[in-house]
C-alpha cells in the first residue's frame, strides 16, 4: 500500500549537544515491523534536494515495498535552515542527523541510501551505527569512497552507476567492489551521472535488491 508522504522537521543537533537548525524533510511512513530508508540527494551546490528524480524514485521503490522512507534537503536549501555548504563534514553532520530522527521513527533495520555526494556522505555517516544493515550507494564518486569503511560494515552493499558515467568511474568502482562481502554491484547501460535516462531501472535494481 503506497502511503502518504508527510513533510518532517529534522532536528539538527550542534556541537556539545546545544540546539541547532532544523532540516526539511519528506517522510512516508511504512507497514508495522518494516524497516526504513533514509535517502540523501547529491551535492547542495549543485541543485541536490528532496526533489531530484533519482531520489524520488529510490523513496516510490521503498514505499512499493511498504518500507518508511526519509528523504531531506542539506542545510541552506529549501526549507532547512543554515547556510549551503560544500563541505563533507557539514554534509556528514546533517545525514547524521536524518539518520538520528529516521532511528526515532522506526525501528532497526534500517538501510542508508546516498546518490553522488549523498552516497559518500552515507558511507562515511553510519561507521558505528548498528541499526543500519543495508547500505545503497547509487552514482558515488569512487576517489571519495573508502575501501575500509566498506570492508568494514557488516550488512548488504548495492552500488548502482550508470555506464556512461563520468564522475563516477564504473571502472574504479568495479575494482572497489571486487572481494567486498555481500556487495552487489549494479552497472547501468547508456546512463550517464545525471540519469536522463535510466531511473526506472535504477528503480528496478533498487527493489530487487530491497526484496533479497
Amino acid at each position: 500500500m503506497m502511503r502518504q508522504e508527510q513533510p518532517a522537521t529534522i532536528p539538527f543537533i550542534g556541537t556539545g549537544g546545544a540546539p541547532g537548525r532544523a532540516l526539511e524533510g519528506l517522510y512516508v511512513p511504512g507497514g508495522d515491523d518494516r524497516p526504513g530508508a533514509l535517502i540523501a540527494p547529491p551535492h547542495p551546490l549543485y541543485g541536490g534536494s528532496i526533489a531530484n528524480p533519482v531520489v524520488t524514485e529510490m523513496a516510490l521503490r521503498c514505499g512499493k515495498l511498504d518500507m518508511a522512507s526519509l528523504r531531506f534537503n542539506w542545510r541552506g536549501v529549501g526549507a532547512s535552515a543554515g547556510e549551503t555548504s560544500g563541505e563533507l563534514e557539514a554534509s556528514l553532520e546533517d545525514y547524521a542527523a536524518a539518520l538520528s530522527f529516521l532511528e526515532d521513527s522506526v525501528a532497526p533495520p534500517l538501510v542508508a541510501c546516498g546518490y553522488s555526494w549523498g552516497a559518500v556522505a552515507a558511507h562515511r555517516a553510519i561507521e558505528g551505527n548498528a541499526s543500519v544493515r543495508k547500505l545503497a550507494l547509487v552514482a558515488p564518486p569512487a576517489a571519495m569512497l573508502e575501501r575500509e569503511r566498506l570492508e568494514a560494515f557488516a550488512g548488504e552493499l548495492l552500488i548502482v552507476v550508470g555506464e556512461a558515467d563520468a564522475l563516477a568511474d564504473p571502472t574504479a568502482l568495479t575494482s572497489i567492489a571486487e572481494g567486498l562481502p555481500r556487495t552487489q554491484l549494479v552497472t547501468l547501460p547508456g546512463v550517464d551521472h545525471f540519469f536522463g535516462a535510466g531511473t526506472h531501472e535504477l528503480g528496478v535494481a533498487f527493489e530487487t535488491w530491497l526484496r533479497g
